[in-house]
């Protein structure tokens, strides 16, 4: 049920609920810091929810029909990406304990040096990025066991975090087999091979650039990680069985990539094939975190699937870099999306997302301007509903008349919304994609900003090709000033 027309509130009633909520985060990140998702945000999410409902239904007189409407639907659809985040949960469990990671960080940390690093790990995250069109599961795969590595080399976490993320979402974006990509294409109706391409004129300078800034920031690393390697190294030889057989799971599991399978099954058959890899090599461990009950390794290997496991290493570090949180490690997480989910509902039931939109709408004057606006909207939904998927279909439609009105391919719409509200969700702390993958690396959103350079530079490299006019072509140009049709 949608809002009445004839009410939608004022645009400065409409940022009410946001002002609450952006309040609240921050007084809970003052206050619980590093432990803000685990009731904190949640609590500000619901506030901030209560204050849109409240001036909705006492002022704008909306039915509470429409409100739950809109939050049904909306649960609804990322009922997949719950189970897939429980599906991370059990794979980073069952891929640490049966020797996968511990193995890869293993001959990592022997092969590579803290100068080349970060402009790898990059690459090689693009790389399986693009071949399996997810960026969430390329993180929680290759993208733990880099992490893993980067800590061993003496690099910071959030260096590392910032590079997986930029080479994860540059392969993302530019997968055929990538949700968002199909996503964009799709609500505007552009063909999937000519939007990747089209991205190619803003996606390609923005990752050479990234890559450059890692190389050089490479350079600057310091040379003390032969003390750390040497010390991971024994450590993990002495806890695990370091065997190049654990590295079949990841094998097998770019095999069910390749053949194009939902990224769930994926998962959740790698968690199965890692566990009984665990079985046969890591039989001790699973002992180890099974004890005091019946059958401690089969009673082992289901707590590292559903919940924490502590290996002592007899190293601190050591010790927190191989501890897991299993499936029950992803709950805080869960339960976030499902409060941020319930507030971006309210706020697109309410009326109030249109009502802002539509005053950003009104300010479009040439391409500059419409290009810009696509791409803060684009932004602006991520905050505003906790979610990319919303964030790429609402710009869409709010935009698709626009461009269609001033003249303008909808290949650009389709780029301007990838460019902003892909890339940008994994830097909202309270978005699906900020939370996901601060919960599966472990650093927190605002730690891991700065360095998320593709990620930044993205949405400012679509304004730059715009400002410019580079291949952005003008059927007609009635009420635009500026904007010649430029050849493609």
């Amino acid at each position: 049920m949608a809002p009445d027309r004839r009410r939608l509130p004022h645009p400065l009633v409409a940022t009410i609920p946001l002002m609450v909520l952006i309040m609240l985060l921050a007084l809970v990140i003052m206050l619980f810091g590093s432990d803000s998702l685990s009731g904190g945000s949640q609590i500000a999410l619901l506030m901030g929810l209560l204050t849109c409902l409240f001036i909705s239904m006492v002022f704008y007189r909306t039915p509470w029909k429409a409100f739950e409407q809109q939050m049904t639907k909306t649960l609804g659809g990322i009922a997949v990406t719950l189970l897939i985040l429980l599906a991370v949960g059990m794979l980073a469990g069952s891929w640490m304990v049966s020797g996968v990671v511990p193995t890869l960080i293993y001959y990592g940390v022997q092969i590579l040096s803290p100068q080349f690093f970060l402009i790898g790990a990059c690459v090689i995250c693009a790389l399986v990025s693009l071949l399996s069109g997810s960026s969430w599961t390329t993180i929680a795969t290759i993208g733990v066991a880099l992490l893993g590595i980067g800590d061993a080399l003496g690099v910071a976490e959030a260096w590392t975090a910032g590079a997986i993320i930029s080479g994860a979402y540059f392969g993302d974006k530019m997968s055929p087999l990538s949700d968002t990509t199909i996503l964009a294409s799709s609500t505007t109706r552009v063909d999937i091979f000519a939007h990747i391409r089209y991205m190619m004129l803003t996606t390609t300078p923005a990752f050479l650039i990234t890559l450059i800034i890692f190389f050089v920031a490479g350079l600057t690393m310091s040379g003390h990680a032969d003390v750390e390697v040497e010390h991971y190294t024994k450590g993990l030889a002495s806890t695990f069985n370091i065997s190049l057989w654990t590295l079949l799971v990841p094998v097998l599991t770019a095999v069910l990539i390749a053949r194009r399978l939902p990224s769930l099954i994926v998962l959740f058959l790698s968690a199965l094939m890692a566990g009984v890899v665990a079985l046969i090599l890591q039989p001790h461990l699973l002992a180890q975190i099974g004890e005091g009950g019946p059958m401690p390794i089969i009673r082992g290997l289901a707590i590292t699937f559903y919940g924490p496991t502590a290996i002592e290493t007899g190293s601190e570090s050591l010790n927190e870099l191989v501890a897991t949180g299993g499936m029950a490690g992803m709950l805080n997480t869960i339960w976030l999306i499902i409060c941020a989910m319930c507030f971006g509902a309210v706020m697109v039931a309410s009326g109030m997302i249109e009502s802002i939109t539509r005053v950003v709408i009104s300010w479009i004057k040439n391409r500059l301007g419409l290009v810009s606006s696509t791409v803060g909207s684009g932004l602006f939904l991520n905050i505003a509903t906790g979610d990319q998927f919303i964030s790429i279909v609402l710009t869409a439609d709010m935009f698709r008349h626009v461009y269609e009105r001033l003249g303008y391919e909808p290949r650009l719409l389709s780029r301007s919304c990838e460019d902003s509200a892909t890339v940008t969700s994994v830097l909202v702390p309270w978005n699906t994609c900020g939370m996901t993958q601060s919960t599966v690396l472990g650093v927190s959103t605002l730690t891991y900003l700065p360095y998320c350079f593709f990620n930044l530079l993205s949405p400012l490299m679509t304004i730059l090709v715009a400002a410019i006019g580079w291949r952005i072509k003008q059927h007609k140009a009635e009420g635009v000033e500026g904007n010649a049709p430029i050849n493609d």
